[in-house]
């Protein structure tokens, strides 16, 4: 998973879904162990002071992880970035 792109919430739904994974371990290996093995976990893969972004999804991924399908904006640096289709 780490340093992949493009079907990273898929993948990380159906081993939830499918494979028995807790959504908050597949969370992790989405966001701070992608950075550890990228070697940005001080700047990527948290949500803290210092990060570079945050991402705000439409629902709550603990319960439903297909909530990160729909993030509604990023937050970086204190603007709003929203996906305009």
């Amino acid at each position: 998973m780490a340093g992949a792109h493009g079907h990273n919430i898929e993948e990380a739904i159906v081993r939830v879904q499918d494979g028995g994974q807790k959504p908050t371990d597949a969370i992790v290996s989405l966001t701070s162990l992608s950075a550890e093995a990228l070697r940005m976990k001080d700047t990527i893969g948290a949500i803290a002071a210092g990060m570079q972004a945050d991402l705000v999804a439409d629902g709550d991924p603990l319960t439903d992880l297909t909530a990160l399908r729909r993030v509604a904006f990023v937050m970086k640096a204190g603007t709003i970035y929203r996906n305009e289709k």
